[in-house]
C-alpha cells in the first residue's frame, strides 16, 4: 500500500467516524429533547394538578364559609322572629292582665272559683287561701260557695252533701305593682284540706297561663297569619 492509499483509508475512517458521531450527537440530542419534553410535560401536569387542588379547596372553604353565613343568618331572623312573637304574645297576656284586674274584685267570680275547687276535692273541711287585701270580699262568697256546692252534688248524685269553708291564715301574694319585682297575684283562691296536703290552685294566675297555653295556636294563627 502506497502513501497515497493510505491517506485515502484514513479518510475514509476519519469520515465513518465523523458520520457516526454525527449520528450518535443527533441521536442523544433527540433523547435529551424527548425526556426534556416528559419533564416539562409532568411539571406541567403536576402544576396543573396543584392549582386544580388548590382551587377546588379554596371553593371547599368559601362554599362552608356561605354555608356557615347562611346558617348563621337564617338562625338570626328565626330568633328574631321568635323574639318577635313572644314580646307580642306577653304584650296580649299583659293586656288581658289588666282588664282581669276587676274581675279579681267580682263576687260571682270568686264564688265560681271556690265552687269549682270544692268540686275537685270533694271535702268536707276546706281552708280557701286569697290574698290579704281580698279577704273581706271573698269571706262573703264563702256561705254562696257552700250552698252552690252543696245544690250541685244533690243534683248530681241525689246525696246530700256539705262542706264548711274557712279562711286560711297565710295570705297569697298582693297585686303586681309595675316596675316592681317579687312575688304578685291577680287574684283568685287556693284551696287546701288535710292539713295542707291537697291544694287546688284556683288563682287567675293560673287560669291566665292554662288559658293563654291552650288559645296560642289560635292567637298566633291570628297575628301571624302568613307564619
Amino acid at each position: 500500500m502506497d502513501s497515497k492509499e493510505a491517506q485515502n483509508q484514513i479518510a475514509q475512517m476519519i469520515s465513518f467516524i465523523a458520520s457516526e458521531a454525527q449520528d450518535r450527537a443527533i441521536e442523544i440530542q433527540k433523547k435529551g429533547d424527548e425526556e426534556f419534553s416528559i419533564e416539562v410535560h409532568r411539571l406541567i401536569t403536576e402544576q396543573k394538578e396543584k392549582v386544580r387542588q388548590t382551587y377546588e379547596k379554596k371553593v371547599k372553604q368559601i362554599e362552608t364559609q356561605y354555608a356557615i353565613a347562611k346558617s348563621m343568618a337564617i338562625n338570626k331572623q328565626r330568633l328574631e322572629k321568635i323574639k318577635a312573637r313572644q314580646e307580642v304574645m306577653h304584650q296580649v297576656e299583659g293586656d288581658v292582665m289588666a282588664k282581669l284586674d276587676s274581675v279579681s274584685s267580682s263576687k260571682e267570680f270568686v264564688t265560681k272559683l271556690i265552687v269549682q275547687g270544692l268540686l275537685m276535692l270533694l271535702e268536707s273541711q276546706v281552708v280557701v287561701r286569697c290574698r290579704q287585701s281580698d279577704v273581706s270580699m271573698v269571706k262573703e262568697c264563702l256561705q254562696g260557695a257552700q250552698d252552690e256546692y252543696a245544690k250541685l252534688i244533690e243534683a248530681e248524685t241525689g246525696a246530700a252533701k256539705t262542706c264548711s269553708l274557712d279562711i286560711d291564715t297565710q295570705f297569697l301574694p298582693p297585686a303586681p305593682v309595675a316596675g316592681k319585682d317579687g312575688p304578685s297575684c291577680l287574684g283568685g283562691v287556693v284551696l287546701a284540706c288535710q292539713g295542707g296536703k291537697i291544694t287546688i290552685d284556683n288563682t287567675i294566675d293560673v287560669r291566665l297561663r292554662l288559658v293563654m297555653e291552650q288559645a296560642k295556636p289560635a292567637i298566633r294563627s291570628l297575628l301571624f297569619p302568613a307564619s
